[in-house]
């Protein structure tokens, strides 16, 4: 019992290793890197919208099994790594392997919701592999919904919310929104400039730091790192290291630890960013902070920053309700948690609350699919900015910041776990919902049948 599955990853070790040597063969690549006809490139194509979607390596390996299993050729094996994709052809002689890269950029909600109809309708009609092929590469070059203008303004808007969320102070409002549009014009522009891309973690919040400490800092007083954290909202690496902390609670190891690299790596460029930024105005993060606001704020802020991941992550129509459901659910879950709790294990309640109610209501007529109500969700849970408050702490030697640090990964873990628990939930839910309606399809016949034994003829 214990040789077979061991068996299994050491064939698909043995398959990675082969296919990452034919890399290094120029011919090789070539033909890896060629998009490929059939079934093996719809699998391919599928995995990396996936991955780009934000999705778990462990989810994308399951969806991609399926498929292969609905299209007829389940002995097909699949690895995925986050930048990486081999399919496997065993009954070939000898086997052969294609490589698919997953190196794309992240898609908007909008490709997201329009992959997440492609894969299930490939999943349930299953198309001609080609059509799945043409039409993912339509979406992914899909242009955004919302113009120049209204993706500021949802950044700047989404900078508000997370302000009134993590720092509710009346001084600060004006200093979100000024770094809002600011960052908001940097992410629209700068990245389309090759060099600027490179470094535009560093630069941007080298560049809001700078902007806190010669105009804000002197007319607000208040910590300059809870005013600089939330106009970087867009680069808090906090949705990545929650998924690799659920990889590696699902037993990715190889993703879940290449992925927990680049989202230090990513907190790292920030935090550098802001640590230049106060050595150049000679200047340290004060631990003061302005005058809170009542405690309706936070959810003042959960209606903005719905609104403007709206349009900064281009929803797709009609999705502005259920992101604000998923927002209040998971907030109120992980506010409730915080007074049962305690604040590092507030996330775990959170994520299992808000992951099977998200399932529950994408089940509704006119919902958007679940990934982009728990993005938004998710984006809410991660404390991304307390572990880049808590490395920016430590890097200008403010007392405390280990503590936070470590805060910070305690409620990674309870996040991850309370995302697996809620999506156990949901999946066990559904296998007894469709067990049930089963069983009551069996016997509809059989009473349908004795009615009409028992009904005279009207004939008669």
């Amino acid at each position: 019992m214990t040789d077979a599955p061991r068996e299994g990853i050491t064939d698909r070790v043995v398959a990675a290793l082969r296919s990452l040597r034919a890399l290094g063969d120029r011919q090789s690549t070539q033909r890896a890197l060629k998009p490929e006809p059939g079934l093996p490139g719809l699998l391919g194509a599928v995995g990396a919208a996936l991955l780009a979607s934000t999705s778990a390596t462990n989810d994308v390996q399951d969806t991609l099994n399926e498929l292969a299993s609905r299209y007829g050729k389940p002995e097909l094996r699949v690895f995925v790594l986050p930048t990486l994709i081999l399919i496997e052809d065993p009954t070939t002689t000898p086997p052969q392997t294609a490589v698919f890269p997953a190196e794309g950029e992240p898609l908007r909600l909008d490709q997201v919701g329009a992959i997440d109809h492609i894969v299930r309708h490939a999943l349930a009609e299953q198309p001609p592999p080609d059509d799945v092929i043409a039409q993912i590469a339509e979406v992914t070059a899909k242009s955004p919904r919302f113009g120049p203008f209204l993706t500021v303004l949802g950044h700047t808007l989404l900078t508000l919310g997370f302000g009134l969320v993590v720092n509710p102070a009346l001084s600060a409002l004006p200093v979100y929104a000024v770094l809002g549009v600011v960052v908001g014009t940097i992410v629209l522009y700068g990245s389309r400039i090759s060099t600027l891309a490179l470094i535009l973690p560093v630069f941007t919040a080298f560049t809001v730091t700078v902007l806190v400490g010669l105009v804000a800092r002197p007319l607000v007083d208040d910590n300059s790192l809870r005013l600089v954290a939330p106009s970087l909202v867009s680069f808090l690496p906090g949705l990545t290291l929650t998924i690799a902390a659920v990889e590696l609670t699902s037993g990715q190891v190889m993703a879940g630890a290449s992925r927990l690299v680049y989202g230090i790596a990513r907190l790292g460029l920030l935090t550098f960013g802001v640590f230049a930024g106060l050595s150049v105005i000679e200047g340290t993060a004060t631990s003061s902070s302005g005058s809170q606001l009542g405690a309706w704020a936070p959810w003042c802020g959960l209606l903005l920053v719905g609104l403007g991941y709206y349009m900064f992550e281009s929803a797709p129509r009609g999705s502005l309700v259920w992101i604000l459901y998923a927002l209040v659910v998971a907030y109120a879950a992980q506010s409730l948690g915080n007074l049962l709790l305690g604040a590092e294990l507030s996330g775990l309640v959170g994520a299992l609350v808000v992951v099977p109610a998200v399932y529950l209501v994408a089940r509704t007529p006119g919902a958007p699919p679940p990934s982009i109500m728990l993005t938004s969700a998710y984006w809410l849970l991660v404390p991304g900015s307390m572990g880049f408050i808590g490395l920016t702490e430590a890097a200008s030697g403010t007392a405390g910041a280990a503590h936070t640090i470590m805060a910070t990964l305690g409620s990674l873990l309870a996040i991850a776990i309370g995302m697996l628990l809620g999506g156990g939930l949901s999946k066990d839910a559904t296998a007894v919902l469709k067990a049930w309606q089963h069983r009551s399809s069996r016997h509809a016949p059989r009473t349908a049948l004795a009615a009409r034994a028992t009904t005279p003829n009207e004939h008669e």
